[in-house]
């Protein structure tokens, strides 16, 4: 970077305050929309004035878009129409309501992290956030149901349906001259939406005009290939038309203008793209196995409390204080500078989630956390180098230059792996694992904007107003000689001896319970209870007594709860009760809380994480790991430095699912959030000490096992301070959050806690030490 003058560092200063300020009043009135518009104390009465409506309409204008577990949403309850349809069934129009949800809607307005589960034996819940008005949902999501191809003709020549044009909405008008099944049976129905393999909406070019045309690509499975080839050739020969006819009305009907005897359909004639994408969405909900019709639609309350994100984002603020303040005092103005980028990064990251609409849940959370990390990590990595380069006694501003160039290769190849598998997640992942992924990959972008760019302009611009003496930037203090090598089989015996106990727990409590983990309702389903009381109870009431005395009925257990909008109803959703519990359960709540046996309705439901979201997110984190092996190893063209990284991100993940079996902690949503961001944050830590290994090894000339040791004791020596110091500051964001936040943010925060101390220890005392062993053990010597 060119060096600045001094009026030029002013006019620097004065842009960066002018931005700061300007996006943090932004930001600010975000963060106080969102809490504003999800405080429950807040919450207009039918008496409320003219004047507060429009104060609370502004605060919903100005709030983040917030997860079912932050804000609730729309619960939406479908039942099977006609006989119990099978678990093949169920399970296979679980997944593809899901599917609809996220790529339809998801596309439109930025919904994620829906869930929709299993309940009883013909009914699925669809639980879907951030929305106040059910009616526009259903409206939106259309009812599951059939959709049926129509000939125009049957064989008789008789005319199955009759259109009369478009209505004011562009509506299809027209009427069905025989029922359904008559048109089944007399053969006019040629394929139903489950002969649809994919629908899909596109644009062609017109042979003739060259204009662009908007369509709907179909692709039809075997029975649809070959009933299509027989209608659409029949269809052509006679110029008719083939009507699609979903939920009681005309979707489309085109004229065929060819017979199709490939499988692959195209409809055109669509206004724009919106139009051909509606179609298409409409073709997709219409492929179920079973039909089904809508029983009850209800607006409930966030499943984490009002107060989960209140006392989250306290808790997000005073860490963000104290991370500055830690910065200060170690790194003196350069910790000025990164208190000052930090700050820029937080409030450009607030902006950014309400600009683009995402969908902030607790898994966003942690990747909140992990990217504040990371930003605070390059900036530490920058002065680190910069204190070196002092001490090695180079001028201020030419240890600034130096110092930045020489963390370009670590903060690059930190932040693309990340990157890497930020992408690979919310490719392949799908809800929290999708969720973690967007706002993981937005807060690397600008942690990498805000290191490189942001704290490099403030430091030359502090340097160019006059702050130049040695002193305010630290020199870098001889570092500590220890042999981190030497006592590898001591620090690998601890890491082998941690995860065996943890094997040993889960196998101990599976023989005792059946499970070796205590998996939550989101993975295993079980009983929920709907509990009408005679007056409203607020947050506190249901967190600190009525939860307690369910789980002192049912045994210490996780008890989730929701409220339903303009009801005195409470929705508990608790692990499967037996008969014995559930008389129990209504018998406490009778007697402590005066409800009557007819207002307690309980049924079995199945697990919001679906086995084939299970599969979904597993094959996306092995392909985010391959994909990250990759990278390392070009980068680094050593295969030996991607099996070590690898290997310690493997043993950081064990490391935490130990504590999750010695805690018995709840195995949920939030198990994954933790998953992912223990290795996106483990990834990270080891490259930057590989990067220094890289880079003093060029000074050895003779590679043996003795100058290895000293190659690795001499790197993690070099570079300890900024692991402690990194380590440090992103702890500090997750211990505020398990002092200050409500019980299930604690929950997730001690497991996540435990992942950045593994994610240190393994960067420190196994990562490197495997390398050297792979070194000395594995190709040839130099």
């Amino acid at each position: 970077m060119k060096r600045l003058k001094k009026g030029q560092g002013i006019a620097w200063l004065i842009a960066f305050v002018l931005c700061l300020g300007l996006l943090g009043y932004y930001a600010m009135t975000v963060v106080q929309g969102t809490i504003k518009a999800n405080d429950t104390s807040l919450k207009l009465g039918a008496d409320a004035t003219d004047a507060q409506k429009a104060k609370m309409a502004k605060y919903n204008a100005d709030s983040l878009k917030l997860g079912l577990d932050l804000d609730g949403g729309v619960s939406i309850t479908y039942e099977a129409i006609g006989d119990k349809p099978t678990d093949e069934q169920m399970n296979d129009t679980i997944l593809k309501l899901q599917q609809r949800i996220e790529n339809d809607l998801g596309e439109e307005s930025s919904t994620t992290e829906a869930n929709v589960y299993r309940v009883g034996d013909k009914r699925i819940t669809v639980e879907i956030p951030g929305v106040t008005d059910a009616n526009a949902l259903l409206k939106e999501l259309g009812t599951p149901g059939t959709l049926y191809f129509i000939m125009q003709y049957d064989d008789q020549g008789n005319a199955n349906y009759t259109t009369t044009g478009r209505d004011e909405n562009g509506d299809i008008q027209g009427t069905l001259n025989y029922d359904i099944q008559t048109l089944i049976d007399n053969g006019s129905v040629i394929a139903t939406g489950k002969n649809v393999r994919s629908s899909q909406a596109g644009t062609e070019q017109d042979k003739t005009t060259g204009a662009t045309e908007y369509v709907v690509e179909l692709k039809f499975d075997d029975a649809g290939t070959k009933a299509f080839a027989d209608a659409t050739s029949k269809a052509y020969a006679n110029g008719w038309s083939i009507a699609i006819y979903y939920d009681g009305k005309f979707v489309s009907v085109p004229t065929v203008q060819a017979a199709i005897t490939d499988g692959n359909c195209v409809i055109n004639g669509m206004s724009d793209y919106a139009e051909a994408e509606k179609l298409a969405s409409y073709i997709r909900i219409g492929g179920l196995d079973i039909e089904l019709q809508e029983l009850e639609s209800q607006v409930v309350g966030a499943q984490l409390g009002s107060d989960a994100l209140k006392t989250s984002l306290i808790a997000g603020g005073i860490g963000l204080l104290v991370v500055m303040l830690f910065l200060i005092v170690m790194y003196l103005v350069p910790g000025v500078v990164a208190s000052l980028a930090l700050a820029l990064y937080t409030v450009m990251l607030v902006s950014i989630l309400k600009a683009f609409d995402i969908t902030l849940t607790l898994p966003g959370i942690a990747g909140m956390i992990l990217s504040i990390g990371m930003a605070v990590d390059a900036n530490v990595i920058c002065f680190a180098r910069v204190r070196e380069e002092i001490k090695a006694g180079r001028p201020v501003i030419s240890a600034i230059e130096t110092g930045f160039s020489k963390a370009l290769s670590a903060i690059l190849d930190g932040n693309i792996t990340t990157l890497i598998a930020a992408a690979v997640l919310g490719f392949l992942g799908s809800g929290s694992v999708k969720g973690f992924a967007i706002t993981l990959a937005l807060g690397v972008i600008l942690s990498m904007f805000t290191a490189l760019v942001i704290t490099r302009i403030l430091i030359n611009a502090f340097y160019a107003i006059g702050i130049r003496n040695a002193k305010a930037y630290g020199k870098a203090k001889e570092p500590t000689k220890f042999d981190f090598v030497g006592k590898k089989a001591i620090f690998i015996g601890i890491s082998v001896f941690i995860i065996a106990a943890g094997f040993i727990s889960m196998g101990v409590f599976k023989a005792k319970n059946g499970s070796g983990l205590n998996y939550s309702l989101e993975f295993m389903g079980g009983a929920s209870t709907t509990v009408d009381f005679a007056a409203p109870q607020t947050d506190d009431v249901i967190n600190n007594q009525i939860i307690p005395d369910i789980q002192k009925v049912l045994g210490n257990g996780t008890v989730q709860k929701s409220t339903v909008d303009g009801t005195n109803q409470v929705i508990f959703k608790t692990r499967t009760l037996s008969l014995d519990e559930r008389t129990a359960l209504n018998t406490m709540l009778e007697t402590n809380y005066g409800v009557t046996e007819e207002s307690i309705t309980s049924q079995n439901i199945g697990s919001t994480i679906s086995g084939e979201m299970r599969s979904q997110s597993m094959i996306a984190v092995i392909v985010a790991v391959f994909f990250m092996l990759l990278y390392i190893w070009f980068r680094f063209k050593d295969l030996r430095f991607a099996s070590s990284a690898i290997i310690a991100l493997v043993h950081d993940v064990l490391i935490v699912l130990s504590l999750y079996a010695f805690a018995r902690i709840s195995v949920g949503a939030a198990f994954i959030a933790c998953m992912l961001t223990v290795i996106g944050y483990s990834v990270n830590d080891t490259i930057v000490v590989f990067d220094r290994i890289r880079e003093n090894h060029k000074a050895i000339r003779t590679e043996t096992p003795e100058t290895l040791k000293e190659l690795c004791n001499d790197s993690l020596s070099q570079t300890l301070s900024r692991s402690i110091s990194t380590s440090i500051t992103t702890a500090i964001m997750v211990l505020m959050l398990l002092i200050l936040g409500v019980s299930s943010i604690r929950e997730f925060a001690l497991p996540l806690l435990a992942g950045i101390v593994a994610g240190t220890y393994s960067s420190i005392f196994i990562a490197t030490q495997l390398w050297y062993i792979f070194k000395c053990k594995i190709g040839k010597k130099n």
